[in-house]
């Protein structure tokens, strides 16, 4: 029974330091919802309540072979619920990794109406594989990173490589490159017409993290963002179990556990994020307005065409 106890004890501990690290994020949740409603805001953002019912009519966005992380940023059917019983509206903004359309997956996005495309790669990722855009539509290069080139380092553990990338998702909000980039992506989408599409290399680190911050504007779930960002791992997986596989023929099982943490989202990615806009500017409202620069009037612009 002794060495029962002293196994089950750090479990206990790790579930309580988990119990206070999730009511520390709901309070913060909480507090930045309160910070907007009284600064006049029309929208609280990253709310931990949930509400809202899906009306199924509404027929779905196509799953793209080609660019197989290609999706509705509101989600599917209806969209997603808000946590004030609207719904996000979809058809307004699209998120993917890099545009290497087919003919026929061409042919199925051209019929969405896309008018503005937004590039967040750096200009060497660009350079190595070019975007085939949407007929009709402009293209904008926003490097969020602000640098020339990005790869992946090598790492020696699993761990590492899920430290590094936690840290890229701290740096969105601490870097000022990545705060200048991402307010001008969110400005450009406020203030664009039609249906606009924005992507990174694999649409899930970048262009996940301006999806979170659209789906806080629109005041969805902190659950339903979270699961959003993991939906990344579904649409990926043919492609994340292709990079494995090649690492495990290459280079052995070893290394491909170590690498897979830069092939996938985690949730720990995002929240690292959260926990730094909380750490760093105390509420979402705060990194929004002090942080990217956003006025309340793109904010409440982005929301409006956001909400149903």
């Amino acid at each position: 029974m002794p060495a029962t106890a002293q196994t089950c004890s750090p479990s206990r501990r790790s579930a309580s330091t988990s119990l206070r690290a999730y009511q520390s994020r709901r309070a913060f949740l909480k507090s930045s919802a309160s910070v907007l409603l009284l600064s006049g805001m029309s929208s609280s953002l990253l709310s931990a309540c949930g509400g809202g019912n899906l009306n199924t009519d509404q027929p779905e966005t196509p799953r793209i072979a080609s660019v197989n992380n290609f999706r509705d940023v509101a989600g599917a059917a209806a969209g997603y619920p808000t946590v004030d019983g609207k719904q996000m509206r979809r058809g307004a903004f699209y998120r993917s990794n890099a545009l290497t359309l087919s003919a026929a997956d061409a042919a199925a996005v051209d019929k969405l109406g896309i008018a503005s495309v937004y590039d967040l790669r750096t200009p060497g990722e660009i350079a190595r594989t070019a975007d085939i855009l949407p007929t009709g539509a402009t293209s904008q290069a926003l490097d969020v990173l602000g640098i020339s080139d990005f790869v992946a380092p090598t790492f020696d553990t699993a761990g590492a490589a899920v430290a590094f990338m936690e840290g890229e998702a701290r740096a969105y909000v601490t870097g000022a490159a990545q705060r200048v980039g991402y307010g001008e992506v969110l400005t450009r989408l406020a203030n664009g017409a039609g249906a606009q599409l924005f992507h990174s290399n694999a649409g899930k680190d970048r262009a996940g993290w301006v999806a979170a911050l659209l789906l806080s504007i629109a005041n969805v779930p902190l659950d339903v963002i979270t699961q959003d960002y993991l939906l990344s791992n579904v649409y990926l997986a043919q492609s994340i179990e292709a990079q494995t596989a090649t690492l495990r023929a290459q280079d052995g099982d070893a290394v491909a556990t170590v690498e897979s943490p830069l092939f996938n989202v985690q949730e720990s990615y995002l929240q690292a994020g959260f926990d730094q806009v909380q750490a760093s500017y105390g509420t979402m409202a705060s990194y929004l307005t002090q942080g990217l620069g956003l006025s309340q009037a793109t904010i409440d612009m982005l929301r409006d065409r956001l909400v149903v």
